[in-house]
């Protein structure tokens, strides 16, 4: 049934953004026979980031697990971008999260967590996946968070 995604997404009160426009020399997602990548979704709003800096100096936990879910969305809306209909999704295959963490801060896996249940909560069970989450010295644009997301899509 078309829609079913779209319903959900309005049911959680979240909106499909536009595609982020790519930050250098790629795209926001590739089809590659029935998968589609993302490139890394940083978390934009309004062609902004709310919050730049560190997880566990300048941005809390908290804070760059909401982040991760706006990422999430990002790479939503670059999945839908390639393929017109998120209902096209058979499951979420792999999460890579990137979490830019200061020194001492081990709770990627935790921060990472906010795309991850965004994932199940819009997918239901197409979005339980195998996941990484990577902590790294520093994201494009001083970002606290980067999400990608690979998907199966299903059979025509």
């Amino acid at each position: 049934m078309s829609g079913t995604v779209d319903a959900t997404l309005v049911e959680l009160g979240l909106t499909l953004p536009e595609v982020v426009p790519p930050l250098a020399a790629y795209q926001p997602a590739v089809r590659s026979g029935a998968y589609v990548y993302t490139s890394g979704q940083i978390p934009m709003v309004d062609g902004k980031l709310p919050v730049t800096g560190k997880v566990g100096a300048e941005v809390t936990a908290d804070e760059a697990r909401e982040l991760a879910r706006t990422c999430a969305l990002n790479a939503l809306a670059a999945v839908k971008s390639v393929v017109g209909d998120l209902d096209r999704i058979a499951r979420v295959v792999k999460v890579t999260g990137f979490v830019a963490s200061a020194a001492d801060f081990t709770g990627q896996p935790g921060v990472v967590n906010g795309a991850s249940e965004l994932l199940g909560q819009v997918l239901g069970d197409k979005g339980v996946h195998a996941r990484s989450a990577v902590g790294v010295a520093v994201l494009p644009l001083d970002a606290p968070v980067e999400v990608e997301i690979q998907v199966e899509l299903v059979q025509d």
